[in-house]
């Protein structure tokens, strides 16, 4: 009897050594809880970035206003009705002043 506890004793030791210090242990799995988290949050980021597609593609199919807007920003298309008026910044002052002595030059 004393050799069956032994031996059982002995078994549970070696599995619970496997379990805590192999490479496929709890190791591992603290690995892939990371692996997990990092998975779901990259899903998240895709699902919603799914979700703004499909509500741009409905509003492409459906109205006019979305088509419109994409044409004007995208292509630079005007509506036949409309003129067109480019804004141009107006050209920085050049600087007229004399060129001043430097220490070295005196």
């Amino acid at each position: 009897m004393k050799w069956l506890a032994a031996a059982l004793a002995f078994a549970v030791i070696s599995l619970q050594y496997r379990v805590w210090f192999s490479e496929a242990g709890v190791h591992e799995v603290g690995q892939l809880q990371q692996a997990v988290v990092t998975q779901s949050a990259q899903n998240e980021q895709l699902a919603e970035r799914n979700r703004q597609l499909a509500a741009e593609v409905r509003d492409l199919k459906t109205g006019m206003d979305a088509l419109e807007e994409r044409a004007r920003s995208d292509l630079g298309m005007i509506a036949r009705n409309e003129t067109f008026y480019q804004v141009v910044p107006a050209r920085p002052v050049a600087a007229t002043t004399a060129p001043t002595r430097t220490a070295a030059a005196r």
